[in-house]
């Protein structure tokens, strides 16, 4: 059984996939750990590609979707399959260095149990300036709000307990809120400053005007589920 498992949900990332899950492997040599790649029902070459790297892959895993969920749905999708105790996720296209997720590992393995997260922070986003100019403003109302300590919930790159993950509810477009949604549970979370990359084939699935409708329904709808929480602080068998 590995120890990490590193989940990348993909979708119509040919000319990415495959020299992803090479950099994937290269962070990761000599440590105990697997790479779940979940193909978001893609519409070009990337599942072929995927396939094809596996030879030279070994510890790489393949999941697909028989329809398109969304990349909630799909690392979600992953971590149900997952084997490690820690789960990293990553991107599908490639924005987010792989060699900077073992440094969220080891400062999660350092950290006390009840931390159940330790988020990236791009220190030097690679984004077009209406992008980044989006974030920040989304950022700020969505921390002011929701108090979840976090100043870029966009950042792909996170390293988690799997059993925490687990307990979180699932709604589409939760990856943006994992750390409010780890804090609901009662878990602490952290942060480290991670790179960004550009994007270097492929197109981005999201567009800031169609960020902005979801995010209004996804922030009241987290907002509801706090107001509803009630936190026991651990349980103590006798």
């Amino acid at each position: 059984m590995p120890e990490i498992s590193v989940v990348v949900p993909v979708h119509d990332e040919e000319g990415l996939a495959a020299a992803l899950a090479r950099e994937i492997a290269a962070a990761f040599e000599g440590r105990d750990y697997e790479m779940v790649f979940v193909d978001d029902k893609s519409r070009d070459g990337t599942l072929a590609e995927l396939t094809a790297a596996k030879a030279e892959l070994p510890r790489l895993r393949i999941l697909t979707h028989r329809n398109n969920a969304g990349q909630s749905r799909a690392i979600r999708t992953g971590v149900l399959a997952a084997k490690g105790s820690i789960v990293v996720t990553l991107d599908g296209d490639g924005q987010n260095p792989p060699a900077d997720a073992p440094g969220l590992v080891d400062m999660l393995k350092a950290s006390p149990p009840e931390v159940g997260m330790v988020g990236g922070r791009r220190a030097k986003r690679q984004d077009s300036a209406a992008k980044r100019w989006a974030s920040r403003w989304a950022n700020n109302i969505r921390k002011r709000l929701l108090n979840d300590q976090a100043d870029d919930t966009g950042c792909g790159l996170k390293a988690m307990r799997r059993d925490a993950f687990l307990l979180l509810p699932y709604f589409d477009h939760m990856h943006r809120y994992l750390p409010a949604l780890m804090i609901r549970e009662g878990f602490e979370v952290r942060f480290k400053d991670v790179g960004h990359r550009h994007r270097t084939a492929g197109r981005s699935k999201y567009t800031n005007l169609g960020r902005l409708w979801a995010a209004f329904s996804d922030l009241q709808g987290v907002m509801w589920l706090r107001s509803r929480s009630r936190n026991a602080g651990g349980a103590s068998e006798l």
